[in-house]
């Protein structure tokens, strides 16, 4: 079976660097959004099984935002953008320019919704549209769909849908700093079975 278990150190460095790429060009476009100058660290990126993913962002009953996207054309799959509450609440008020208060970070309205919402279809755009520089493919991405759940049932979905392609997928920790704010996000990526040899083929993995 394909899948990123065929990839040794040097792919995966390769790997890991397109990961870099690609969530600096998620960050300048959030720039772009925030009308602000935003910094990065550099982007944590490994493989991880569907069942560990959910320790990085608070445990599995811990209520997350999820924004999916698929991906169609020359690879297929999904791309989820995954924020913890408290970061996305920090990420909308900076991005209407009102300062923090004491709020309930569970209650979101409806245009504060729909600019997480847009918030997350350009980073994870901005994200498949440097892979799709990179390696000369053809991608593109589907409506968002966002999601409040806990992380279990958020995670459910990838989970279900492409366990069978690998036990692990492509997890990037992006933190980024505005206004002197840490905020962090975590990129998801799950390509389709099919889509592996054409990945692996670009990362100039042999046998494939």
């Amino acid at each position: 079976m394909q899948s990123f278990e065929n990839l040794d150190s040097a792919h995966f460095e390769v790997l890991r660097e397109v990961g870099n790429i690609g969530a600096g060009n998620a960050i300048t476009a959030l720039s772009k959004i925030l009308g602000k100058k935003v910094n990065m660290t550099i982007p944590i990126i490994n493989l991880l099984e569907f069942k560990d993913i959910a320790t990085f962002v608070g445990g599995p009953e811990n209520t997350i935002i999820g924004i999916l996207v698929g991906i169609s054309g020359d690879i297929n799959g999904i791309m989820m953008f995954i924020i913890k509450l408290e970061q996305a609440k920090t990420l909308i008020n900076i991005l209407f320019g009102r300062e923090s208060k004491n709020e309930n970070i569970k209650d979101f309205d409806e245009i504060e919704i729909s600019a997480l919402k847009e918030v997350g279809n350009i980073l994870s755009s901005s994200y498949l549209g440097s892979l799709s520089q990179l390696f000369n493919f053809k991608i593109t991405p589907s409506v968002p769909y966002l999601s409040i759940d806990m992380a279990n049932a958020i995670l459910s979905v990838p989970a279900i849908a492409f366990s069978k392609v690998a036990d692990k997928v492509l997890f990037i920790e992006s933190v980024f700093d505005a206004e002197g704010k840490d905020v962090s996000g975590y990129f998801v990526l799950v390509p389709e079975m099919a889509s592996f040899p054409v990945m692996l083929k670009a990362l100039g993995v042999l046998g494939v």
